[in-house]
């Protein structure tokens, strides 16, 4: 899959599953469960154990369909590197990594950098960052896109962190291209409510799609 297609599935969605979890299995399950619910984003943090092993099994599940599957919490190059190797259609980073870019950019895989700073999307759009993560979204909220945009109307930007039901059309109608929501979806996992997972991804999803209804 291309790099276009794999950019345009997760805007098109607009929601990205940010799976952290205690066990491949529960990773596992946890994506399952996102997908089932419509989130056509999930992003397997390298905190996982096992990460590389959940990315690979993923990928063979839901090649043949509209689900892209990448890797987060991606530090460097190498990183980012045995994540590509074991079918990771875009990497995630709570920062920006100059070679990391440079590497993405060589293999065609789109990469989210965090940035907090106009500084820091400044450099990373430079090196063709194709989706700024803007991290930790509840640092700052909402009304900080706007303000982003003002002197970067061109940036493409995703918050992951502080996103919820409750906030969620905010961040789109104010100019999001995705969200990026882990902790707020996924809780249920610890009680092993998988179908509350699927639940909170089907409303997240439809969100967006209000959100940007009302953007129209």
């Amino acid at each position: 899959m291309n790099k276009l297609n794999v950019l345009s599935r997760i805007t098109d969605c607009g929601v990205v599953a940010v799976v952290r979890a205690d066990s491949k299995e529960e990773a596992i399950k946890i994506s399952a469960a996102c997908v089932k619910g419509g989130i056509l984003g999930i992003e397997v943090t390298f905190t996982v154990d096992s990460a590389v092993e959940v990315i690979k099994g993923l990928a063979a599940t839901y090649q043949d369909s509209d689900v892209v599957i990448g890797a987060g919490t991606v530090l460097d190059a190498a990183t980012a590197r045995i994540a590509i190797l074991a079918g990771a259609q875009f990497v995630v980073s709570p920062c920006f990594d100059e070679e990391t870019a440079k590497l993405c950019n060589l293999y065609q895989i789109p990469y989210m950098a965090g940035c907090m700073t106009i500084t820091e999307m400044k450099c990373a759009l430079e090196a063709g960052v194709d989706i700024i993560k803007l991290f930790p979204g509840n640092a700052f909220g909402p009304d900080i896109v706007k303000a982003v945009k003002a002197p970067l109307p061109q940036v493409n930007l995703m918050p992951t962190g502080g996103v919820s039901l409750e906030n969620v059309h905010q961040w789109i109608q104010n100019g999001c291209v995705a969200v990026g929501v882990g902790g707020n979806l996924i809780a249920p996992a610890k009680t092993g409510d998988y179908e509350k997972i699927t639940d909170f991804a089907v409303q997240y999803v439809e969100k967006v799609k209000e959100a940007r209804r009302k953007n129209l």
